[in-house]
């Protein structure tokens, strides 16, 4: 797994410390400035108590505040070590996800997997590679459902193609020619996790994809 995962989570452990450190520099300037007033007041017109109470007050109140963003700041910091560590379970496991951009090894193959909710009149299957170039194009099934489709890596005429990021594009009509939704997906053996934002980002064939977007995860079989 990737340790940098780790990083943010530490970055998050400072803000109130700081916090902390400034409130204490602070009080301590008070605590001078009040020395100094107590020692230079007028005997005629002695300082108002009330008033340096309330701001006595104010302090132990930030300071309340204060202890209160450590405990969430420690609870936010537990959490997301929580998610880091069960990430690593998804390393070495076969994942299929929302999407439809994998690479291609050189001299590999690529699968992809598409489902339509009913049945199609005909349907076609467009391959691109990372400039847009359409590399592929041929004929999808119809039924309704979920369907794989496995490339190996060559044009139409034959030829094999470079390994790199190619993108798959499945369009499907019904019986008057009206479009039909197609969702696409894509697999692969997970090989590394990272965490951005709140979430992990799972590696797999040469792209990545967030947890949310996992449709299944299973265990690879191992006579593939």
């Amino acid at each position: 797994m990737d340790l940098s995962a780790l990083s943010g989570i530490s970055s998050q452990q400072g803000s109130a410390s700081q916090a902390n450190s400034q409130l204490a520099a602070d009080f301590d300037t008070f605590l001078t400035l009040l020395t100094a007033q107590l020692q230079n007041q007028d005997p005629l017109e002695p300082l108002d108590s009330n008033e340096f109470t309330a701001q006595l007050v104010q302090f132990a109140s930030v300071e309340q505040e204060i202890q209160s963003n450590q405990n969430l700041e420690s609870l936010i910091t537990l959490g997301q070590a929580s998610i880091v560590g069960g990430s690593v379970g998804y390393i070495g496991q076969e994942v299929d996800a929302i999407g439809d951009t994998l690479g291609l090894e050189e001299g590999g193959t690529v699968q992809w997997a598409y489902a339509m909710d009913q049945v199609a009149e005909s349907s076609s299957i467009v391959i691109t590679d990372q400039s847009g170039k359409v590399v592929y194009t041929g004929a999808g099934e119809t039924a309704s459902g979920r369907h794989e489709f496995v490339w190996d890596g060559k044009d139409n005429a034959g030829e094999e193609l470079p390994a790199g990021l190619y993108t798959i594009e499945v369009s499907a009509l019904d019986s008057e020619g009206a479009p039909i939704p197609v969702a696409t997906s894509i697999s692969g053996i997970v090989t590394s996790v990272t965490l951005a934002g709140d979430q992990p980002i799972l590696s797999f064939g040469g792209v990545s994809a967030p947890l949310s977007d996992v449709l299944s995860v299973a265990q690879p079989d191992p006579t593939s």
